[in-house]
């Protein structure tokens, strides 16, 4: 199924060769560079710079660029490395105390096109809607904030500014190490909270045990084990002890015995290791005549039924009107539904006391008790723009709110363990049978099929996978966590949204529902295609610190302060000339007698490229840019009180978005029965007394 097939993108700047053309060509789309009769208009130059253009009236262009359209510093020179520091991704990549590293290729880059595609879908769908095109903006700076939405949460309720984590994950309160060395490589492993990561942790430590090596852990209750409240003394004793016992394993091991056992772990792979893989052979992820990846997601076309009315909702927004089924959780599915009712959807979410969302749980801020459900801004962060209905699935009644449900909903998004939809009936096949033209989006690490389908992951695995991990860093060190922040977490949700609005206007259009099957790994491996590429022929691509082969110089240098940095990139040797001219030929003496945002204006004025590496703070308070684009949206909500909210990074100039704030667990569960499931006030008071409403 191919949604945009017939549509022409008018492809300008250098965007042919970056995912957003390669996102939309993977729909179908034919790309070339007459902007006359274009469907799509791409560029990577703004909107300024294409208003003499003669882009049509019903076109919809999407301008990418380092800061955004308009706003004080849309002129402002930078690519990748200048984007990730001003965004304040960059300040987060490396070792502890040391200087920041950049993630390997362009990920917030990346990450922004697979934005733009969201909204270039959003903003299509919306033209069947109304009628007509508009401008959609994206500032790769925004969407890197975007990301650290526990820096961001941090800082604003406990005044703490995360720092570099090295080869561990910040998790706001805790710090926990997640890439180990082996005795041939590294690998990627995290002790999970609770009932999501009790098998696999108790699987670890039995296997410590058999192999003979000291076990700290050995008699841990592991459904009471929380990463946020484990002592930090303690987790250092377990620590050194896993350490111990993964330095005595090897890269295979970890694949096949590791995996057996069911121990939540990957290998870090190499990129010739991803083209080897069997998993994407068997998924025909790498099927292409060149061998490197183009599609983003699966997508299985559905039976032909009726094309719904046009019609649209109560809120604003280009997703004004369509109806969403929330089975999501954590931050894959929640970002997704997220993104989806923010532009306007109206979402249930489905929610379980007795299963509730990790979001619901993880104690990060001071203001958070293990208490309570509803006052975690992570959570509230994530949740925006839904309604919450609490059902206890188990409960036969349950189906008495689920079937009207699937009825109602245009859309419906989940992202469980392949074949769990299933065993609650609520897969694809069944779903499909009761309304043949919705539209399922099932977001998982390797995909609904597969050798690995069933494998555990989390974010990191996707990035250990791919190669992402094991590239960033510098030559002679250790791999570093991408970004400190999740990355595939973050990015999957904007290709499922992205092909759930196309879907929906390839529906109108046909009549023809869909199952969208989208995986972390394959995404973050499309993130990695340039490196695949060298793989292929025949080169072995390493880390090589904050160096690009497709810049002729960057770095990133010291500035006065505390772990102050600026980061400088140069197009050719005019550009170091024109430098030097202003710092002398030791840059780093010259910056380091300067604060970091003065180094960046006077660098900008002169025609450099030039960013000071921001943390949470210089973007929320002292970032003109960011509070021009409102990067946050402030909301009341009902325990934590107003507070910014993330916004979903990406501007419109025809539609409005008007977010509202994450609801408490179950607020809405009477609401949804009584007006959506048309029940009468009997039938809810019965189901609610066989705990339906659980």
């Amino acid at each position: 199924m191919k949604p945009l097939t017939g549509h022409r993108v008018a492809v300008l700047g250098q965007m042919a060769d970056r995912p957003l053309a390669r996102y939309l060509a993977s729909l179908g789309a034919e790309l070339s560079g007459s902007v006359e009769g274009a469907s799509f208009v791409i560029d990577d130059l703004g909107q300024e710079a294409c208003a003499d253009l003669p882009i049509g009236a019903d076109a919809i262009h999407v301008s990418v660029t380092p800061f955004g359209s308009g706003g004080p510093r849309s002129h402002w020179k930078g690519g990748e490395l200048v984007a990730s520091a001003m965004g304040g991704t960059l300040r987060l990549t490396g070792e502890p105390g040391q200087k920041p590293v950049k993630e390997a290729g362009d990920a917030c880059t990346f990450h922004a096109d697979m934005v733009a595609g969201a909204g270039a879908m959003a903003a299509h769908h919306a033209r069947g809607t109304h009628g007509q095109g508009q401008h959609v903006d994206v500032s790769i700076q925004q969407v890197a904030m975007s990301r650290n939405v526990n820096g961001v949460l941090v800082w604003q309720f406990d005044h703490r500014s995360l720092d570099r984590a090295g080869g561990c994950i910040n998790y706001g309160k805790v710090t926990v190490q997640v890439i180990w060395q082996l005795a041939d490589g590294w690998c990627f492993h995290a002790l999970m909270t609770g009932r999501l990561g009790a098998p696999a942790n108790a699987a670890l430590s039995a296997w410590m045990d058999e192999a003979g090596f000291d076990n700290p852990m050995r008699d841990v209750d592991w459904l009471a084990y929380n990463r946020s409240t484990l002592p930090a003394e303690t987790r250092a004793v377990w620590q050194a002890a896993i350490a111990a016992f993964f330095a005595s394993r090897t890269k295979a091991e970890i694949a096949t015995e590791g995996r057996r056992r069911g121990i939540n772990a990957c290998v870090v792979n190499e990129p010739a290791d991803v083209l080897a893989d069997q998993h994407l052979k068997a998924r025909g992820f790498l099927d292409a005549p060149d061998g490197l990846p183009e599609r983003f997601a699966v997508i299985r076309e559905g039976r032909q039924g009726a094309a719904p009315a046009i019609h649209t909702g109560e809120r604003p927004g280009p997703l004004s009107g369509v109806k969403v089924l929330d089975f999501a959780w954590a931050l894959v599915g929640s970002i997704t539904t997220k993104t989806l009712g923010d532009l306007g959807a109206e979402v249930v979410k489905i929610e379980s006391r007795s299963r509730p969302d990790l979001s619901r749980m993880d104690v990060q801020v001071s203001a958070s008790t293990a208490k309570s459900l509803d006052d975690k801004p992570w959570f509230a962060h994530l949740n925006t723009s839904k309604k919450s209905l609490t059902l206890n699935l188990k409960q036969p009644g349950s189906r008495k709110l689920i079937d009207p449900l699937v009825d109602w909903a245009d859309v419906v998004v989940e992202n469980f363990s392949p074949g769990t939809m299933a065993k609650l009936g609520l897969d694809y096949d069944s779903l499909s049978q009761r309304n043949p033209g919705v539209v399922m989006v099932s977001g998982s690490v390797f995909g609904q099929t597969g050798p690995l389908a069933q494998e555990w992951g989390v974010d990191g695995t996707g990035g250990a996978l791919s190669g992402r991990t094991f590239l960033t860093g510098f030559r002679d060190g250790n791999p570093v966590i991408p970004g400190a922040v999740p990355y595939g977490d973050v990015i999957v949700p904007f290709v499922m949204a992205g092909h759930v609005a196309a879907a929906l206007q390839y529906r109108r259009e046909t009549g023809r529902g869909c199952h969208i099957d989208a995986s972390m790994y394959e995404i973050c491996v499309q993130q990695m295609r340039d490196y695949l590429a060298l793989a292929k022929s025949g080169e072995r691509p390493l880390r090589s610190g904050n160096a690009d082969p497709a810049v002729w110089f960057q770095d990133v240098f010291p500035a006065a302060g505390d772990d102050r940095w600026v980061a400088i990139s140069l197009a050719d040797a005019d550009q170091r000339a024109a430098l030097e001219a202003i710092t002398g030929p030791d840059i780093a003496a010259w910056t380091s007698t300067r604060e970091d945002k003065a180094i960046a204006e006077q660098l900008q004025a002169a025609g450099i490229a030039a960013g000071a590496l921001q943390d949470c703070a210089d973007l929320m308070e002292n970032d003109p840019q960011i509070a021009a684009r409102e990067a946050l949206v402030m909301l009341e909500h009902q325990v934590l009180g107003p507070f910014g909210h993330m916004a979903t990074p990406m501007r419109f100039s025809h539609d409005t978005l008007a977010p509202f704030r994450a609801p408490g667990m179950g607020e809405h569960s009477f609401q949804v029965a009584r007006r959506i499931c048309d029940l009468s006030q009997d039938e809810v008071e019965r189901l609610d007394g066989e705990g339906v409403f659980h």
